[in-house]
């Protein structure tokens, strides 16, 4: 590192450093705004598909219906797992479905026989079948670890639909398949976040993008990144009554201690996804006779209100666990099915940052001792 006269600014965190541009993914964190390639989140979670809103992100603008049915024949006629990989899925079943999704998404890319082609066409082909069998791996471990053998995937059912019934055996009812896809949608993309920040940095090195798919789904396995839809479940059921909900924030923050779901690095304001999940939990939770949930939420939420002016708000995942939990989805599949919605947006990192790559190569500065004579271990 050369030296310097000019004082030395150190960004803990990267916060607030730009590293590049991106025409993808704009975030207005005061105002609670997101869009996908200029369309408004609301908008595609409203009216869009998993699948649609895919070709989106990958491609740049929305996909015509050929082009939308070439793409959803793709996924379908990708959803299969090679053998070795169900062997090794099955020889780690007692792991967490997170180590296990990281280990089977590594171990294929030695049968792809792409993966060491990183032109963007080949990156695409892959980034197709990796959006397939991302949910293929999540739906089998939890199979195979419940002595239940894998559900074979149904070609007629979409993407979200087909991860239901992979899962439970049960063909969804449309509102729950449309609630997941809509969950899908939302997280699907989020720009610079610690994982995609990840698949970045491991493309920078040339590396290819199972690599990239394999670090991010590392970094999403820390709970500080992925983890809060699974710890609002938690707390919904700590407190067990929506009378409950006013004493138990209280003492929370009198305690000093965060209330899961709300506060969120980039909004200041809601965030613009939270609505959405927001109806489907009350919708749900009324339909399946649990209405208690949406309402324990709700009563926190309430509870919470002083502290918006501060830009404490409610985030996506603070509705999105108790979505899982009415559907039957096991916790610890919470951050995975995050995972899930992830994969284009991982695709779109790689994708730019292959554009123009670089070597991502920040400075740490030193504040060690000074220079110091070596010693002889008989002298010390």
């Amino acid at each position: 590192m050369t030296e310097t006269n000019e004082p030395i600014k150190i960004h803990r965190g990267l916060t607030g450093v730009y590293f590049d541009r991106s025409p993808c993914t704009f975030i207005d964190g005061k105002a609670g705004e997101l869009r996908y390639r200029g369309y408004s989140i609301h908008d595609l979670a409203e009216h869009s598909s998993f699948e649609e809103t895919a070709w989106l992100l990958m491609h740049g603008d929305l996909p015509t219906a050929p082009q939308l049915a070439s793409l959803d024949a793709e996924l379908k006629a990708a959803r299969q797992l090679p053998a070795p990989v169900l062997d090794i899925i099955r020889s780690i079943r007692s792991g967490h479905p997170m180590d296990v999704l990281r280990t089977a998404a590594s171990a294929l890319a030695v049968f792809d026989p792409e993966t060491g082609e990183n032109s963007r066409e080949a990156t695409l082909r892959k980034a197709v079948r990796l959006t397939s069998q991302v949910p293929m791996i999540v739906a089998v471990h939890s199979r195979i670890r419940d002595g239940l053998e894998p559900v074979p995937a149904d070609s007629s059912l979409s993407h979200a639909a087909n991860l239901l019934w992979m899962l439970t055996g049960k063909r969804p009812s449309v509102d729950a398949a449309q609630l997941i896809d809509r969950d899908l949608i939302l997280h699907a993309e989020h720009g610079s976040n610690a994982s995609s920040f990840a698949a970045r940095v491991v493309v920078g090195t040339q590396a290819n993008l199972h690599a990239a798919i394999v670090a991010a789904i590392a970094a999403l396995s820390g709970p500080a990144h992925g983890g809060a839809a699974e710890d609002v479940m938690k707390m919904a059921e700590e407190i067990g009554d929506p009378a409950r909900a006013a004493d138990y924030v209280k003492d929370k923050r009198k305690a000093g201690v965060a209330i899961t779901g709300f506060g969120h690095r980039v909004y200041r304001a809601e965030d613009p996804r939270a609505r959405h999940m927001r109806a489907g939990v009350e919708r749900l939770s009324k339909e399946m006779g649990q209405p208690k949930w949406f309402e324990i939420l709700q009563a926190v939420v309430a509870a919470m209100a002083p502290y918006a002016r501060h830009g404490v708000n409610v985030n996506v995942d603070f509705y999105s666990g108790v979505v899982y939990h009415l559907l039957g989805v096991k916790r610890d599949l919470f951050v995975p099915i995050f995972a899930i919605g992830r994969v284009p947006g991982w695709v779109v990192q790689v994708l730019e940052q292959f554009e123009n790559n670089i070597l991502i190569r920040p400075l740490t500065l030193y504040n060690g001792p000074d220079a110091r004579t070596y010693v002889s271990v008989e002298k010390r």
